[in-house]
């Protein structure tokens, strides 16, 4: 049976469904497990629904598609590829082709195990669906409802006295299991929770190892009793690794775990090294005037990256920013409104993060972090406006800037771009227009404008450089020019 491409949505349990009194549901062949649950509700009359199944279907049918002298052999047939398809259940409804559910049809659905549900005549399947639909939304806001309460709880916790064993007995306490803190080197610093046993202490024990000695983000197991475990890795070199064994594991219990290991991961982010003073001291070097140069030593990186991340919904919160900066490899962050900043070491390259638009600078020294601030924003810019979840600045390989002098081409470029030099907005304008080849739709995305607003600008700097944008030569010169500034 292949696995069921289920909607990132809680489940529903098939008894919710057959409790709802309004629908009058009644399960008259199948196993009658409380652990079935249903993703969704999907109508068919085909003879072989399999094609169109994705799993996890309460698949309804009137049963247009049996023939008038099917035999068992049909039914079975339908049955078994239903299973196949991942298909949770089969809901068969009465009138107005049949009165009664065919008695081969019962017998299949009892030897392949498919929960069959008769549907009486004044339930419509619509009706079905809506229900399922309407138990999916109330199971999503309890699973968001428990995950921001957790979400606060941790939080809280986080700010005690003993704030690294106050997480873990929130953790344990939200999963209705056990969180233990394992060091670099295998020792259980601290661990909350009910016990589970001599098996899921050694296995929990043997998953962190898997952790720790893999450089692995994270693992999963299940014990032989169906206990449920993870380990997750707290930052990147540390060595530190969450472990937890609960009775069950679902999204949300996922994010909760999540959240404890990004709030564990700052808390025991200074623990290891003298990482943490010298990060405070470089600061404080800066503030009081020390070149970049001179402070770079003690953050341990000679070349660096600077990446824009922004969230592809909500704005960013503290926790995802320290969440991301976790899953880049750096705890040099900044949160903005709309933009986290991180400062990465160079060797450390940047994957696409799920949720997030990343732009990402050249590699450049200490003395460059703000012209490569400004190259990871357009970067930004460029792959919100391209739809790719990560854009580069750059190819770093030699091109025409390379045959100019420097000091000729800023020149040139202050000359040719001096109409536009009063008006910041119209020099990003064409800049980004001319990155994006021309594209209105796409450069309002990138600038976060309308784009009419593109066009007017556009126009204004074609008049003020007395230039045609539509001639590639201009382009190229204007595309020159810009790149120097």
């Amino acid at each position: 049976m292949p696995d069921p491409a289920v909607p990132p949505t809680p489940p529903v349990p098939l008894s919710a469904l057959l409790a709802r009194e309004d629908l009058a549901l009644h399960q008259i062949a199948g196993p009658a497990d409380a652990d079935t649950v249903i993703h969704w509700a999907h109508t068919s009359e085909l003879a072989d629904p399999y094609p169109y199944l994705l799993g996890g279907e309460l698949l309804l049918t009137a049963g247009v598609h049996i023939p008038e002298a099917a035999s068992g052999t049909y039914f079975d047939d339908y049955v078994s590829r239903i299973v196949a398809a991942g298909g949770a259940a089969l809901g068969f409804g009465l009138a107005p082709v049949h009165d009664t559910v065919p008695r081969a049809l019962v017998e299949a659905c009892d030897t392949y195990e498919l929960p069959l549900l008769e549907v009486p005549p004044r339930t419509t399947f619509s009706g079905v669906a809506r229900a399922v639909w309407q138990l999916m939304a109330q199971a999503r806001h309890a699973e968001l409802r428990r995950v921001t309460e957790a979400q606060q709880s941790l939080a809280a916790a986080a700010s005690r006295p003993d704030p690294v064993r106050a997480v873990l007995r929130q953790l344990a306490q939200r999963v209705e299991g056990q969180a233990v803190l394992y060091g670099p080197d295998g020792a259980v610093i601290g661990e909350a929770g009910r016990g589970q046993g001599d098996e899921v202490r050694e296995s929990l024990a043997g998953l962190a190892e898997v952790v720790i000695n893999r450089s692995s983000a994270t693992a999963t197991d299940t014990t032989a009793s169906g206990i449920r475990l993870a380990a997750y890795a707290l930052g990147t070199g540390r060595g530190f690794v969450l472990g937890v064994a609960a009775p069950h594991r679902d999204p949300a219990d996922h994010a909760i775990a999540s959240v404890a290991a990004v709030l564990l991961s700052l808390l025991t982010g200074e623990h290891q090294s003298g990482t943490g003073a010298a990060r405070s001291s470089a600061l404080v070097r800066l503030l009081l005037g020390a070149e970049p140069e001179a402070v770079a030593p003690l953050l341990g990186a000679g070349r660096w990256l600077v990446v824009h991340a922004r969230p592809d919904t909500t704005a960013p919160d503290p926790v995802a920013a320290s969440a991301l900066g976790a899953a880049l490899g750096s705890p040099l962050v900044d949160l903005g409104k709309d933009v986290v900043r991180v400062l990465l070491p160079a060797d450390r390259e940047p994957a696409p993060q799920p949720g997030w638009t990343l732009g990402v600078s050249a590699p450049v020294g200490p003395g460059e972090w703000s012209a490569a601030d400004t190259q990871a924003a357009r970067a930004l810019a460029r792959a919100r406006a391209t739809r790719t979840p990560l854009a580069h600045h750059g190819t770093g390989r030699p091109g025409l800037t390379d045959l100019v002098p420097a000091a000729e081409a800023q020149a040139h470029a202050t000359t040719v771009l001096a109409p536009l030099t009063p008006n910041p907005a119209l020099t990003e304008t064409l800049r980004t227009w001319l990155s994006l080849h021309g594209s209105w739709d796409r450069t309002a995305v990138a600038l976060s404008v309308h784009r009419n607003t593109v066009r007017q600008r556009i126009a204004r700097c074609a008049a003020l450089l007395g230039s045609d944008l539509d001639d590639p030569d201009v382009r190229m010169e204007l595309w020159f020019a810009l790149r120097q500034l």
